[in-house]
C-alpha cells in the first residue's frame, strides 16, 4: 500500500535518482533517428514527456513544444521537434495502441505536438488519472515518484532554455529522467495491489485559516 500524500520534508530525505542509461539527442532525420524509431517500436511500454521553453513574462511569446522525450529501460531519446519536426515515424509510435506511452498530464503534451503534425494519439497512459486507484492523492511527478518508487528526482533544469543551441548534460539527464521515471512508476503500479481512494479522500483539502 502507498501513502496518500507526502510533504516536502519527507521528500527531501529520499535518495536522488536519475536515468542512468544511454541518452541520445536527435535533431534531424538520418541513421540515428532511424535507430531510435526501430528501438522504440520494439517496446511495449515507454516513458513519455515533453519540454517547452519557459515564458517568464506575459509579453513573451509562447514557444510551443521544444523537446519530445521517449524512454525505454536502458535508452532515452530526446527529439528536438523544433528542428526535426514531427516525422511520420514518430507520429506512428504515438498513434500505436500496442505501444503504451506513459506520462503525466499527457493531454497538453499531445496537443502541443499536434501543432507540428496531425496524428491520432493512442496507447497513452496518464499517471495523474490512475494513481487514485492505488490510494495516491499527490499528482506531481516529483511527489508520485517519491511515493511509488521511494526516490527524489531533481527539477532544477525545468525552467532552462530548451531551445538552446546545445542541450547541457544536466538538461539531457533531466529530460531523460522525466520520461523514464514515468515508465518505472507505471511498472511498479502494475505490480501493486489497488486500494482506491474514496470519494471523500479525493476531495481537495480545505485551506486552513490563519
Amino acid at each position: 500500500m502507498f501513502v496518500k500524500t507526502i510533504d516536502a520534508s519527507e521528500l527531501e530525505k529520499m535518495p536522488l535518482a536519475a536515468f542512468e542509461g544511454e541518452i541520445h539527442v536527435i535533431d534531424q532525420p538520418g541513421p540515428e533517428f532511424e535507430k531510435a524509431v526501430r528501438y522504440l517500436k520494439t517496446k511495449k511500454i515507454i516513458g513519455f514527456d515533453t519540454e517547452s521553453r519557459p515564458c517568464f513574462s506575459p509579453d513573451q511569446p509562447h514557444y510551443g513544444v521544444s523537446l519530445l522525450q521517449l524512454s525505454g529501460a536502458e535508452k532515452a531519446f530526446l527529439f528536438r521537434v523544433k528542428t526535426l519536426g514531427m516525422q511520420r515515424q514518430l507520429c506512428s509510435i504515438l498513434s500505436n495502441p500496442a505501444i503504451l506511452k506513459v506520462g503525466a498530464a499527457v493531454t497538453d503534451d499531445v496537443r502541443g505536438l499536434q501543432k507540428y503534425a496531425k496524428f491520432q494519439p493512442a496507447g497513452f497512459v496518464d499517471l495523474q488519472k490512475i494513481v487514485w486507484e492505488y490510494g495516491i492523492k499527490d499528482k506531481s511527478v516529483k511527489k508520485m515518484a517519491a511515493i511509488i518508487l521511494g526516490v527524489r528526482i531533481s527539477k532544477t533544469q525545468q525552467l532552462s532554455n530548451w531551445e538552446a543551441e546545445h542541450l547541457s548534460e544536466s538538461q539531457q539527464k533531466y529530460a531523460a529522467t522525466d520520461a523514464w521515471v514515468c515508465r518505472e512508476m507505471y511498472k511498479k503500479l502494475l505490480a501493486s495491489e489497488k486500494n482506491p481512494l474514496t470519494a471523500e479522500e479525493m476531495m481537495p483539502q480545505p485551506v486552513a485559516k490563519a
